[in-house]
């Protein structure tokens, strides 16, 4: 892990002691947690916790990162939308200056510094590409500073080793003879075992020998389920049937294309990680190369002519007409596993 990584996971546990306890509270509050609601343990039980304890000092300190991850997306969803409001034209990549107007005119329209630390706290910790601005305000403005986390003390010394009495050993002692003396009685003759079937006699397969087959038989693979933060299950089935397709689809550009100055969007491969009546969930796939994309090992099997490269980002893109929809392809599980 990079230290700028391990201070934005760092930035993250901080700002849920900067927001108000209750504002916190009541956003995970309005989440479905139950045993049945399809999130993973690792997001789903420091939530539950956190809904019944009520400590979120003790959430922020030692609660998973995915786990703080979700519930500030819960509490950044709102104000980022007025903050992107503000910055307009220049919400993809904005300058410090324009960050900080945009922010300056978010709390003057009644917002709270709450709210700002919760948006600057998400941005840092999915690594938006105005997270240095956002850290830089976080250490300019005194009214965003940050509290420290507090320091978790680990017991370096082991607990003594419990006192055995001679008595007590000498009873262990003796009811290990007595099994080893009731194992020596209990074994069968030799002349009553087995015996090896003579040369050219039939094999008959035993049945231990019959499960001992089927036990190493391989097992079917099992596709993965994606792990979705609590909005997107909210909004998306990850059970929906186009999960694990391939399709081509209208995915608008994450910036400005010099080569398609007048275009916004273009369509493209994307694999369907999850769906809904009237969107898909999706991780576009590229032809270039990018800190943020790996490389599409089936690119060749789902048809495409050319090595291709998955973004790790989801997008959110509308469902085309019926007659227009073109699919190039399923994963099997096992090649769905391996990006899920």
């Amino acid at each position: 892990m990079t230290d700028a990584s391990s201070n934005a996971h760092t930035i993250v546990r901080r700002a849920f002691l900067k927001i108000d306890p209750a504002t916190t509270l009541r956003a995970v509050d309005t989440l479905d947690l139950r045993a049945n609601a399809k999130v993973s343990a690792v997001v789903g039980v420091p939530l539950r916790q956190l809904q019944q304890r009520r400590d979120v000092g003790a959430f922020a300190a030692a609660a998973p990162l995915a786990a703080l991850k979700s519930l500030l997306e819960v509490l950044a969803l709102e104000p980022l939308e007025k903050i992107v409001g503000y910055l307009g034209d220049h919400a993809e990549s904005p300058t410090y200056d324009q960050l900080a107007r945009a922010v300056d005119q978010f709390v003057a329209s009644g917002s709270s510094y709450d709210d700002v630390a919760a948006v600057l706290a998400y941005a840092i910790g999915e690594s938006f590409p105005a997270a240095p601005y956002c850290r830089q305000l976080f250490e300019e403005r005194a009214e965003l500073a940050l509290p420290a986390l507090a320091e978790v003390v680990v017991p370096t010394v082991l607990a003594p080793p419990r006192e055995v009495s001679p008595e007590i050993r000498e009873q262990r002692r003796a009811r290990r003879e007595e099994e080893k003396r009731r194992r020596k009685t209990s074994s069968p003759p030799r002349a009553l075992r087995a015996s090896k079937p003579k040369s050219g006699a039939p094999r008959r397969p035993e049945a231990s020998v019959r499960s001992a087959v089927e036990h190493h038989a391989p097992a079917a693979v099992e596709p993965r389920r994606i792990l979705l933060t609590p909005l997107e299950l909210a909004r998306f089935d990850a059970d929906h049937p186009w999960v694990g397709s391939v399709l081509v689809l209208d995915v608008a550009f994450d910036g400005h294309d010099p080569e398609q100055p007048d275009s916004t969007s273009k369509d493209r491969p994307v694999l369907v990680v999850a769906g809904s009546s009237e969107e898909l969930l999706v991780r576009a796939i590229y032809s270039s190369p990018s800190p943020t994309r790996t490389i599409f090992q089936h690119w060749r099997r789902v048809g495409l002519d050319h090595v291709s490269f998955i973004d790790s980002a989801r997008v959110v893109v509308s469902y085309p007409p019926r007659d227009s929809l073109r699919q190039l392809g399923r994963l099997s599980a096992s090649e769905w596993n391996t990006l899920a």
